[in-house]
């Protein structure tokens, strides 16, 4: 394949990596050597003659470890700009850079909102500065129906918090969504620009918190933000998609309800994503972890972990997002319900699924399309989350034979903690390559290198 001059950075330095174990597209593991040009991969073969490699270049030893794409995070919250104590881009890029996630997709309740193109440029400067990982945003959607949701670029999509928010996000009654689907849809417009939702039911959240109210015990949370919630705005958001044809992604799923609609009646311009939480903890967590524990959509029961597992195995559900909501061990040390929603998850993510692959639950090829192909494809973004000539230089060596725990002494995100610490865990990365620059290695960010901007095609 010939490499596009556009794809590729002319002043940066070759990188081959030698001898990896390489996870190839067509789902082959196959030992060999990978060539990067330019920030492009040129070469994926069993062996590349050192000849190959340009004045300046660097060779890379991968004998024993395995090589994949570099993982696409779709859904964070990293803070920035206003939220800054909690995280901020280039601490949350680090830690990205750590965890193997070499682009992701922030969400827009940052202060101020993302809800203008205004506010779109402004984001993007700041990651330009700070990011040592490619990213992108979405637009939050608010009551107004702004007409920067379908002309603010370069974004992946419109968010809409149907529950779990306060402000001008939370767009919550049905004539109002009703309006921000039809946006822009015409009998011939195709799917359209991407709404993603946040799927809870805030009439029925408000109804449950006066119900038990003044109980301080963190597990309520997961009774007051029941499945029926969740459920409830999840077959209203596919209710209107399917009524404009709009395409519709399902943002963290976390009940068997949800999964068991979408196996029945999923379009093909609907996709879905849950995340290690939803998969890995339940609602015995509280017991252990108390409101370290809390996030939204809450925690949900073991019934729920096997039915989501299920899914995901069966195509139902699409891929893996980290929903990375960092706050503060003092925010969370508040009693219940002062205590903040959300948990981090960008370092941890893909070292979790790989854990789960070696133990058999999946393969290490699923873990790939759930963390990188799937998320590329139904994003639309170019030139990721293969191995293969022409698409972008953006790798992860893991190492697959050592197990190490979770431990916050090792962790890079602001908030210095995890709600898997403890956990053994196997997949570390060793190496993380963006766009053909190592950025990190052996526990050490290299904070010089930028990612870019990723650009996002229909």
């Amino acid at each position: 394949m010939v490499v596009s001059p556009s794809s590729a950075i002319a002043d940066l330095p070759d990188l081959l990596i030698r001898q990896a174990r390489i996870c190839h597209p067509d789902d082959r593991l196959a030992v060999g050597d990978v060539l990067v040009q330019g920030g492009v991969i040129t070469a994926v073969e069993s062996h590349i003659d050192r000849d190959r490699l340009g004045d300046g270049g660097r060779e890379i030893d991968g004998t024993g470890l395995t090589l994949l794409p570099g993982a696409i995070d779709p859904q964070v919250h990293f803070r920035e700009p206003g939220l800054e104590y909690k995280e901020d881009l280039q601490t949350a890029s680090y830690a990205c850079a750590q965890g193997g996630i070499t682009s992701f997709l922030e969400m827009p309740n940052t202060k101020p909102l993302t809800v203008t193109q205004g506010d779109m440029t402004a984001k993007l400067a700041l990651a330009a500065s700070k990011c040592v990982v490619n990213y992108g945003f979405f637009i939050g959607a608010t009551s107004e129906c702004l007409p920067d949701l379908l002309t603010t670029t370069p974004t992946c999509g419109i968010k809409i918090f149907m529950g779990s928010m306060k402000g001008p996000l939370l767009v919550d009654e049905e004539p109002v969504l009703d309006r921000l689907f039809a946006m822009g849809q015409t009998p011939d417009s195709g799917p359209g620009r991407l709404i993603a939702v946040h799927a809870e039911n805030q009439e029925r959240i408000q109804e449950r918190r006066k119900e038990f109210a003044g109980i301080s015990d963190p597990a309520i949370h997961s009774v007051i933000q029941d499945n029926q919630a969740a459920l409830e705005a999840t077959q209203l958001a596919l209710k209107l998609s399917k009524k404009y044809h709009r395409r519709l992604h399902i943002l963290h799923m976390s009940t068997a309800e949800e999964a068991e609609l979408m196996r029945r009646d999923k379009p093909a311009w609907v996709t879905c994503e849950v995340t290690p939480q939803h998969l890995l903890l339940n609602t015995d967590a509280y017991a252990k972890i108390g409101t370290l524990a809390q996030m939204n959509p809450p925690l949900r029961s073991p019934h729920d972990n096997e039915v989501l597992w299920q899914a995901l195995l069966d195509g139902v559900i699409d891929f893996i997002a980290t929903d990375h909501a960092p706050h503060t061990l003092e925010e969370k040390a508040k009693p219940y319900p002062e205590s903040p929603s959300g948990m981090p998850g960008v370092e941890t993510s893909l070292p979790l699924m790989l854990t789960q692959a070696i133990a058999g639950r999946c393969t290490v090829q699923q873990v790939v399309r759930w963390m990188s192909a799937n998320v590329a494809k139904f994003f639309g973004i170019p030139r990721k989350g293969a191995i293969a000539p022409g698409f972008d230089g953006d790798l992860v060596l893991v190492d697959l034979d050592t197990y190490r725990p979770v431990s916050r002494d090792r962790l890079l995100s602001k908030c210095g903690w995890s709600p898997f610490e403890g956990w053994e865990l196997t997949g570390w990365p060793v190496v993380t390559i963006v766009g053909g620059q190592v950025v990190y290695e052996n526990g050490r960010v290299n904070g010089q290198v930028r990612g870019r901007p990723l650009s996002f095609e229909p």
